[in-house]
């Protein structure tokens, strides 16, 4: 089959065309034929400095891509609830020792997948499965609730616009930072209200919208530093999620508050082997989501074809492009 590999890391490292062989099916997965895959922060990290992600980056020559939609083709033992020619999507692969979807076909463990929504197209389906999951996670382990006030920070970014919908329809009232005309205006056109960090300061925000309360929930999508705000901003005995923890970071401000942070780290059950099968339930409650009308991906403009790989991940890296980057292939 054809797949679009990688014969070395690093920033010049190209995307090259190959014919490799075609996954065998093996208990507890499936073989799908891929149509599509979105190209994630962590792929492009993983194409540029995969010699220094150890245990992430996929031994030489790496077959990358985490996201997927497809068809299923083939049905391994003790795979219940799928059939071949199910319309499947998922995050599962491009990862350690775990081959990706730049490929014609794909083989991946049943516990990663769900039914693809049925109103959307393979493109719009492959830009969900790893941001869609963050964000449900991240929510559901600061305990989203109707009514709370929660503030989502990088609104208009894979993870963020996605957690802004989700936020919505669990009943929130939503608030996302942005900066900018064009991601504000993205980020209200999702149903919430937007702030510009680039002329706000937070301790204004949180006197305009919660008359200086602090917000119940903190989705936080850009974190490092911006953790600082988060914890400015949170309410007493709030909660924080965050995607981006890696840093050295006084803690006073959120002990003195008494917050709770949550890191979602999402990779961890494809690299450890552990509570798979979550993912493939929160991957069900989102196709309900987005077949309820509750959650709409948003794509970038630009079209990219399977020999185009390259200017995909270009695209994401260039940080000009709005919305998830998708692959067709």
């Amino acid at each position: 089959m054809k797949a679009m590999i990688l014969n070395s890391y690093g920033e010049q490292a190209v995307f090259e065309q190959a014919e490799i062989a075609k996954p065998t099916v093996k208990a507890g997965h499936i073989v799908l034929k891929v149509s599509a895959s979105s190209v994630n922060t962590v792929d492009t990290m993983i194409k540029t400095m995969g010699e220094t992600l150890a245990g992430l980056s996929p031994a030489l020559p790496a077959l990358l891509g985490m996201d997927f939609a497809g068809t299923i083709t083939e049905i391994g033992e003790d795979v219940e609830n799928y059939k071949v020619g199910d319309e499947v999507y998922g995050c599962a692969g491009g990862l350690a020792d775990l081959p990706g979807a730049l490929a014609e076909y794909m083989l991946a463990d049943a516990n990663l997948i769900a039914l693809k929504p049925k109103n959307l197209s393979m493109r719009e389906a492959a830009a969900l499965p790893l941001v869609a999951i963050t964000a449900y996670e991240g929510l559901q382990r600061a305990h989203i609730s109707a009514g709370k006030k929660v503030l989502v920070h990088g609104g208009s970014g894979g993870v963020g616009h996605v957690a802004v919908q989700l936020a919505k329809y669990f009943g929130s009232d939503v608030y996302s930072t942005g900066g900018g005309d064009k991601q504000i205006a993205l980020i209200e056109k999702l149903g919430a209200t937007g702030i510009d960090y680039k002329s706000e300061k937070v301790a204004d925000y949180v006197e305009k919208h919660t008359d200086a309360k602090g917000f119940d929930i903190i989705f936080d999508s850009v974190g490092g530093e911006n953790l600082s705000n988060s914890f400015e901003a949170a309410a007493i005995n709030g909660q924080i999620a965050t995607t981006t923890s890696m840093l050295s970071l006084d803690l006073l401000p959120a002990h003195m508050k008494g917050l709770s942070l949550h890191v979602v780290f999402m990779l961890i059950p494809m690299l450890h082997n552990t509570k798979r099968e979550e993912h493939g339930i929160i991957l069900a409650n989102l196709t309900n989501i987005v077949e309820a009308g509750g959650l709409t991906p948003v794509l970038d403009e630009n079209h990219y074809s399977f020999e185009q790989v390259g200017d995909a991940y270009a695209r994401l890296t260039s940080g000009q492009g709005m919305g998830k980057v998708v692959v067709e292939i």
